[in-house]
Formats: C-alpha cells, sequence, structure tokens
C-alpha cells in the first residue's frame, strides 16, 4: 500500500500528537507543583513496575539511550526521588531503586496520569484501541527491520 499523496505524513501525525500529550503532561505536573518531565516519569513509572531493575535495562525498556537515560536518573537521583544500588557481581552495573519519596510521588501522580491517559480514549472504543495499537505496533516493527 502507497501513501505517498497524504498531505500528512504519518510522522508529522505522529509527532503532533506526541507532541500534544508531552505538554499536556507537562503542564499537568506543573499545576501539582512537580518538577518533572514526561520522559522521567516514564523512568519512574517502569522503576515502580520493576523494582531494582539494572541501568541498561530501564534504558532499553524505555527507549531512551545510555546517555540519556543516566542524565535522567542524575536529575530524579539529585530530587532524592531515585537510588542507584551497586550491582553485586558486575562492578560496572547499577541497580535502580525509587527511594521512599520516589514512591510518595508516583502515587500521587499516577491518578493524574490515568485520567491524562483515559483523556486520549475520550470517544474511542475499544475497537478502535485495537486498530490502533495494531497499526502503531505495525509502523514500529516496520522502521525496526
Amino acid at each position: 500500500m502507497s501513501i505517498r499523496n497524504d498531505s500528512r505524513p504519518v510522522g508529522y501525525l505522529l509527532e503532533r500528537t506526541t507532541r500534544i500529550v508531552k505538554l499536556k503532561f507537562h503542564k499537568t505536573f506543573k499545576e501539582l507543583g512537580i518538577e518533572l518531565t514526561p520522559e522521567q516519569w516514564v523512568v519512574i513509572d517502569t522503576l515502580n513496575s520493576n523494582p531494582g531493575i539494572l541501568q541498561k535495562d530501564l534504558a532499553d525498556s524505555s527507549f531512551k539511550n545510555a546517555p540519556t537515560i543516566s542524565r535522567i536518573l542524575d536529575v530524579l537521583s539529585k530530587k532524592s526521588w531515585v537510588k542507584r544500588v551497586p550491582h553485586r557481581t558486575d562492578k560496572r552495573a547499577y541497580n535502580i531503586e525509587l527511594t521512599e519519596s520516589g514512591q510518595q510521588i508516583y502515587n500521587v501522580l499516577r491518578p493524574e496520569v490515568d485520567a491524562l491517559r483515559q483523556k486520549g480514549w475520550d470517544g474511542l472504543g475499544a475497537e478502535e484501541y485495537a486498530a490502533f495499537t495494531r497499526i502503531v505496533d505495525k509502523i514500529f516493527e516496520n522502521y525496526s527491520e
């Protein structure tokens, strides 16, 4: 299937949507008085689900490169929301964990994030969600080859 004549290519549509979603997340965090970026939220959310994850695996699961994840962790460490724990056998590796204050930030933001995510699906049904995820996964797969 060729879609060359579309005046709004897939990259434009994805970037436009990603940008507005990130702006909404940023605005919501700011209104709550929490200085946090959407990218930092992804790390906190991942750490909540995967406590003690290796820094390398955290980078992979959040689709960030090593320098980017390191910078994010530096910022979150300065805020005392995460800690790097030396790996017990590999002296070059670190396990990353949320601190107690990081867990509190997660607990405050989780309902807000859930509401933001739900807002994106207002007026859309389960079939549309399934179609969207199938399409986006296929686009991802196409570019991953």
